[in-house]
């Protein structure tokens, strides 16, 4: 299954497979280590959604929702 990071809920997990977004946004999310084959960790989401904190590449990220929004993952299925 595919969806965006912002869609996830806590203890979900995926690799990544596109980065969308104002280029901006898009060198930023590669600057803190989010490309395409990156394995992104639900780990907290703030009571009103935002921001949420992953785990990439073993360590911790938070981001806001808008930018988890144009992160798009392969979900990993719980195995």
């Amino acid at each position: 299954m595919v969806k965006t990071l912002d869609k996830f809920i806590i203890g979900e997990s995926g690799k990544v497979i596109a980065v969308s977004g104002e280029r901006k946004v898009k060198r930023r999310l590669y600057d803190m280590g989010i490309t395409n084959g990156a394995e992104i960790y639900l780990r907290k989401k703030a009571p009103l959604g935002d921001p949420i904190e992953v785990t990439v590449r073993s360590y911790e990220l938070s981001l806001r929702k808008s930018e988890a929004a144009c992160i798009t993952l392969e979900v990993n299925p719980n195995v």
